[in-house]
């Protein structure tokens, strides 16, 4: 099982969100964040000044899923939260060692289906 995580940019959530809702991935964690990469921010103009804004809202996406999706669903990240500007987020992936639904007590893949 692996853990992905998604940072992206707010207007991107909802093309992202469907393609995978449409690649079969149902279960995810969305959580509104705020953050920086490299470009530190960006400045803005508001009522004729100038200000910098150093974090800057996302969204982060998190599932956990099966060893098989893992590729297609980092390729929909790639492929959809992608707007060729600074800022489109980063894509993390890390092994997860065991999962258990709370309801039924089911553990490892079981627990994701």
């Amino acid at each position: 099982m692996k853990r992905v995580e998604a940072i992206v940019r707010p207007e991107k959530f909802d093309v992202v969100r469907v393609a995978l809702e449409e690649a079969g991935v149902g279960g995810m964690t969305i959580s509104e964040v705020k953050g920086q990469g490299k470009q530190k921010g960006v400045e803005e103009v508001w009522r004729g000044r100038k200000y910098r804004v150093t974090t800057l809202p996302k969204l982060k996406i998190e599932m956990v899923l099966t060893d098989d999706k893992v590729d297609d669903v980092v390729k929909i990240l790639l492929d959809e939260a992608a707007t060729t500007g600074v800022g489109d987020g980063k894509i993390f992936v890390s092994d997860v060692r065991t999962a258990y639904r709370i309801r039924t007590r089911e553990e490892g893949d079981a627990a994701l289906k």
